[in-house]
Parts: structure tokens; sequence; C-alpha cells
């Protein structure tokens, strides 16, 4: 398996990365908001219509 930060060859002690630095790397980036998914804008809700009373 190879290190999806750098591509060398992971180590079992940091798997699924090759050192420390790499998974540190990961971190930040999932910290910093490199990872999220790019959000689309919903249609506002319609407005409710209740039936009125008389």
């Amino acid at each position: 398996m190879s290190c999806p930060i750098c591509g060398k060859e992971a180590d079992a002690k940091y798997r699924p990365f090759c050192s420390r630095r790499c998974a540190d790397v990961d971190l930040a980036r999932w910290l910093n908001g490199s990872y999220a998914l790019p959000a689309t804008e919903d249609e506002p809700p319609e407005e409710e219509t209740f039936p009125t009373q008389h």
C-alpha cells in the first residue's frame, strides 16, 4: 500500500501513511477544510399554506 500523501510505501506504525509527517499533513487538510465537499444551494422552502378557519 502506498502513502496517499506522497506515494511512498506505507509504514505499519503510521498506516496508511509512510510517516508521522504525512499523517500530520492529512490531518491538517481535514482540519482546514481542504477535504470538504462543495455545498450546493438548496431551493428555498415553499411557504406552507394552511386552510383558513371561518
